[in-house]
């Protein structure tokens, strides 16, 4: 990893070597070493970078401002650009809830980094009004911003390394960009030290004002949605919608798919995820589950006209037969584990997944029963082929992080709706 890091720096430095008029002849952009010792420090540098990783990433952010000045400079672009610093601290803020950082003190941080990035920008147009122009530019938002984007999420995942420990003195050893001021770089350091994480879930949720929710869109009736354009609806939806209610903060639907909702889970994309996930002990071994608030299980649907030929699992499980599954969930785990002959079928969208069924492309489908009453009930093709059976035991509940006080939170709120009826009315609102 550090040998890496190095490399890339290395590169970065030639990148920028003498790019721009004014700039001082043989300055090179290396962290912690000049090219002449560049071999002789090569060592102490990697042990260095050990412990002050995220300084070196905010320095090579940093050190893009001259393109940025730049690109500006050439099209005659103002520096201030304060809608897109509102649109870029609203992106730095998201991410830093995915690490748990407080809403204030991200904002400050990343907003002092936007003032030194436009200081060094200024310091570029003073020095180009006086002398040689650039020429040109890379690209700023193909070339450069991407790399900016990078730059800013891997800072942020850095972010927990942040500690008193780091000094004053090694943050302006290692922030050595063209243009920044020693009080800037003070400046940024203060607001770095003072990153501050919240103690657990619930109050990130409460305090930050945000429930962020995960959701697949593609299982009716819990969450569905047609077009990544069009909101998400279904019976997962209007409960997430019910519990953030009762937090009195706002809900932000966050897509996930079955295949990473775990992964989704343990990077901090999202405080809970509502949409028909299955309760089992791989899922529980990443996070928490709420109580049950729907039992079911795994049955077959096909073509109404193959009822009987697929009306027993030994019939089903035949090298003639085509199985499809939605890759990642549940489903597919099922036909992997009780399936051997069968042929299986992936397809990638669950929300067309039935369509293949009824064009004749596979033969069924073995999904939860659930799902089975409401796609036989919207398409007339379609009809369980063991009424009344399941194969599986099967409980839906809410995964969240395993935070023990969210976790006793939402299990009260899903026994009060429970207990009220709100959530038997929301089964049947978008059952019937």
């Amino acid at each position: 990893m550090l040998a890496k890091t190095s490399n890339m720096r290395v590169q970065k430095t030639i990148h920028h070597q003498s790019r721009w008029p004014g700039r001082s002849a043989g300055r090179k952009r290396m962290t912690c070493f000049s090219s002449a010792l560049y071999l002789v420090l090569l060592l102490p540098c990697f042990v260095f970078a050990d412990n002050s990783e995220l300084f070196h990433l905010i320095n090579e952010r940093l050190s893009y401002m001259d393109e940025v000045a730049a690109y500006k400079w050439t099209h005659k672009l103002p520096i201030e650009d304060r809608k897109r610093e509102e649109k870029i601290l609203d992106h730095a803020i998201a991410d830093g809830l995915t690490q748990g950082i407080r809403v204030e003190t991200s904002r400050a941080f990343f907003q002092q980094q936007i003032t030194a990035a436009k200081e060094i920008q200024h310091y570029w147009f003073d020095k180009w009004r006086s002398g040689a122009a650039p020429s040109g530019s890379p690209d700023l938002n193909k070339v450069v911003r991407p790399e900016l984007v990078r730059l800013g999420q891997a800072i942020t995942s850095n972010l927990n390394t942040a500690s008193p420990k780091f000094s004053q003195d090694e943050f302006l050893a290692i922030i050595d960009v063209e243009g920044l001021s020693t009080l800037g770089k003070q400046q940024l350091h203060q607001a770095l030290v003072a990153i501050e994480h919240y103690d657990h879930r619930l109050q990130q949720v409460l305090e930050a004002g945000l429930l962020r929710v995960g959701t697949t869109g593609d299982y009716a009736p819990f969450s569905f949605r047609t077009s990544s354009d069009l909101p998400f609806a279904g019976i997962d939806i209007d409960l997430a919608n019910d519990l953030a209610k009762a937090l009195n903060v706002e809900v932000r639907f966050v897509p996930t798919q079955w295949g990473q909702l775990l992964d989704d889970l343990t990077a901090g994309r999202y405080d809970i995820a509502m949409s028909g996930v299955s309760r089992n002990l791989d899922r529980q071994k990443v996070g928490y589950f709420s109580n049950t608030y729907h039992r079911g299980g795994k049955t077959p649907i096909s073509l109404c006209k193959k009822v009987r030929k697929f009306d027993k699992l030994q019939k089903i499980d035949r090298a003639s037969n085509r199985i499809v599954v939605n890759p990642g969930g549940t489903n597919e785990r099922y036909v992997d584990q009780h399936i051997k002959q069968a042929e299986k079928v992936l397809h990638q969208d669950n929300r067309t997944i039935f369509d293949e069924i009824i064009s004749g492309n596979v033969d069924l489908m073995i999904t939860d029963e659930i799902e089975v009453k409401l796609q036989s009930a919207r398409h007339a093709e379609l009809c369980p082929t063991m009424p009344g059976k399941t194969l599986t035991y099967q409980e839906k509940g809410y995964l969240m992080p395993q935070d023990q006080q969210l976790k006793e939170y939402v299990d009260l709120w899903l026994a009060l709706r429970l207990g009220d009826g709100t959530v038997a009315s929301t089964f049947e609102k978008h059952l019937n």
